[in-house]
């Protein structure tokens, strides 16, 4: 196991290689999941077993949340993010909710100079206070290591940006999991708000909305991960999908950092109020 008490002393630049860590993108849906004794959540906290029960478990995260959209890309780069309740009309329990995981202000400096932002010399910028952990992020990453102790960088996603800049920065992520980084994107591949049936059971959905998590299961399955940039072609139904697009790029930063050996497993296959879908999927 790594001594995260060692690694937190020592510059990134100069961190051991270790064995590579898995993808995962986790489709959240309502943020009534992280309270809820549902099985979505239920399979979070089996992932989270099972990631750190791991010979070299994961010593930091990086999230890609639907939920921070910014002119540009950042990274958040303070030692104690705050818990952002981004949300409203939910239970006060859920507004009770807190994650107090650390960021990680050494890993967020090396990360920015490594990683260049789309089209330009520029690193990522740093987020040293406005931002946080949103419910993109605290939601699933609360189940899956309720204990808090893993420091969490959240990377935030400019939706002006064409879906193949989104991959490319992906694809420049993928070293860190080398370095005991656990990348993990948090969206939906289905998302539409205005659609939603709450009397709908989990395998019940639109048909606009079974097509579209259909196709992009296939191409997670059979590896065309480039492909996933290519969802606005599917026209009418990537429209109804996605009536905005920030809940499907989370999976184009997820997919770039996947190695061509790496193999998806799908899990919490399914759907939320009809037009939600919680499909999540892991590679290793």
């Amino acid at each position: 196991m790594l001594d995260t008490a060692s690694l937190a002393a020592t510059p990134w630049s100069d961190l051991p290689a270790t064995e590579r860590m898995p993808v995962l993108f986790v489709g959240h849906g309502s943020p009534m999941n992280a309270i809820e004794d549902n099985r979505w959540r239920q399979r979070w906290q089996a992932l989270g077993h099972e990631l750190l029960s791991r010979a070299q478990p994961p010593h930091l995260i990086l999230c890609i949340s639907a939920h921070w959209l910014t002119p540009g890309w950042r990274l958040t780069a303070m030692a104690q993010p705050r818990t952002i309740h981004d949300f409203g009309g939910f239970p006060q329990a859920l507004f009770d909710q807190r994650y107090p995981a650390p960021g990680d202000p050494s890993a967020a400096r090396f990360i920015s100079q490594s990683v260049l932002q789309p089209g330009s010399s520029l690193p990522l910028a740093l987020d040293e206070g406005e931002w946080g952990l949103d419910h993109g992020a605290w939601s699933i990453l609360k189940p899956m290591f309720p204990a808090a102790d893993i420091p969490v960088i959240l990377l935030s996603m400019d939706d002006s940006r064409p879906a193949t800049e989104h991959f490319a920065i992906g694809r420049q992520l993928a070293p860190l999991r080398e370095r005991g980084v656990l990348i993990v994107g948090s969206g939906n591949v289905v998302h539409n708000l205005r659609t939603m049936r709450r009397d709908a059971a989990d395998n019940q959905a639109y048909d606009w909305a079974i097509e579209f998590d259909r196709v992009t299961a296939e191409h997670i399955a059979q590896k065309r991960l480039p492909s996933l940039c290519d969802f606005q072609q599917l026209g009418a139904v990537a429209q109804m999908a996605h009536p905005s697009w920030e809940h499907y790029l989370p999976l184009l930063y997820a997919a770039g950092a996947v190695s061509e050996d790496d193999e998806p497993s799908f899990f919490n296959e399914g759907f939320q109020g009809a037009s939600i879908s919680m499909r999540s999927v892991m590679w290793r």
